[in-house]
């Protein structure tokens, strides 16, 4: 048999059943990963400018030119075509609402007080997803903190093979997260494959590691979450207004979790709001969909989705389309206008 070009530091764990990453791992190794999708990949950079607001519209009007996307595309092999998210006049850390001094009340189910893990995206491109989630904690009553300090995750470093980076996130995460898992925080992270780094990636990297196991214990998804203080009787559902005709897709790293369809559990508690969900992959998969080599094929993977999700629930057009994964929902509503099947909210 032959030996495997890549051995991996003792403590970590490439037993486990990852056969593509540890091929992925060995390409990495053997310099076979290129310069553009490494920094496709290493988020924290892209971010460094969101927060300042010149420069952010700036940036954000040139890439929206030909020029600019064609230029993406001989450099870093974007698609032209592909949608790209915008950079953030005002980053979601520095911007985030402070949490009334309320004291924590404890469920059954559930921790009464909440640390968020904001993730690069949510900070750097669309803060009105984390904005929206402390609005929802405040309404219902639970005291939240934004982590201390937080790197990239590292799912998009894993997805290279590159799994020095990932240890590299992981000495720079854990610590912080630990110690708000051992105080009794539910931590709590509004994009899925962030959760899932935190729930599954790392701790089968690091089965040993004690803090990587305490956080993995008090990792939630913000769905999930709301869920459970729902079944604890503590989550508040004096909705106002229904939300008519919902499509839902459960993203591929929110199935892995095999936390169920906690996001529909959760949205039929509102009055007057039918959802229809539907389990299967929108074709984005990370910087997959973007790039050129593989944009036109990422959308028709997604294409019997986008129909499938575009189609009347109980004979009402959908009024929104949903997916747990922000880039795989600009995704979505993408394959719709491409389609000619609408735009959706």
């Amino acid at each position: 048999m032959t030996k495997c070009p890549y051995t991996p530091p003792h403590e970590w764990n490439l037993d486990f059943p990852h056969t593509m990453l540890r091929a992925k791992a060995i390409k990495f190794k053997k310099g076979e990963v290129g310069q553009a999708e490494q920094f496709l990949a290493s988020t924290d950079k892209h971010g460094m400018l969101a927060g300042i607001p010149v420069v952010v519209q700036a940036v954000n009007a040139v890439n929206k030119t030909d020029m600019a996307r064609s230029a993406m595309d001989k450099v870093l092999g974007v698609d032209p075509k592909a949608w790209m998210p915008e950079l953030a006049t005002k980053k979601f850390r520095s911007a985030a609402a402070p949490s009334a001094q309320t004291p924590p009340v404890q469920g059954e189910r559930t921790p009464g007080k909440v640390a968020i893990f904001s993730t690069c995206y949510v900070n750097y491109n669309e803060p009105g997803i984390g904005h929206d989630l402390l609005k929802i904690l405040a309404h219902n009553g639970i005291p939240y903190e934004i982590v201390e300090k937080e790197r990239c995750c590292g799912m998009p470093k894993l997805e290279l093979g590159d799994l020095d980076a990932v240890a590299e996130s992981k000495a720079a995460n854990i610590p912080v997260l630990a110690r708000y898992a051992k105080e009794g925080w539910a931590i709590l992270t509004p994009v899925p494959s962030c959760t899932l780094m935190f729930k599954q990636e790392i701790p089968l990297m690091f089965p040993e590691d004690a803090d990587v196991q305490a956080v993995k214990a008090a990792m939630w998804d913000p769905f999930e979450y709301l869920a459970a203080r729902q079944r604890d009787g503590l989550l508040k559902t004096d909705f106002k207004q229904g939300l008519g005709a919902v499509s839902y897709q459960v993203p591929c790293h929110s199935r892995v979790q095999n936390i169920g369809k906690k996001t529909e559990e959760v949205l039929k508690l509102v009055p007057d709001t039918q959802v229809k969900a539907f389990e299967r992959c929108s074709g984005h998969a990370g910087t997959y969909g973007v790039k050129k080599a593989h944009h036109q094929t990422a959308m028709k993977i997604g294409k019997p989705l986008f129909k499938a999700m575009a189609q009347p629930i109980k004979e009402q057009t959908p009024n929104y389309i949903s997916s747990d994964c922000p880039l795989g929902g600009h995704h979505i509503a993408q394959g719709f206008e491409v389609n000619g099947l609408g735009t959706p909210e």
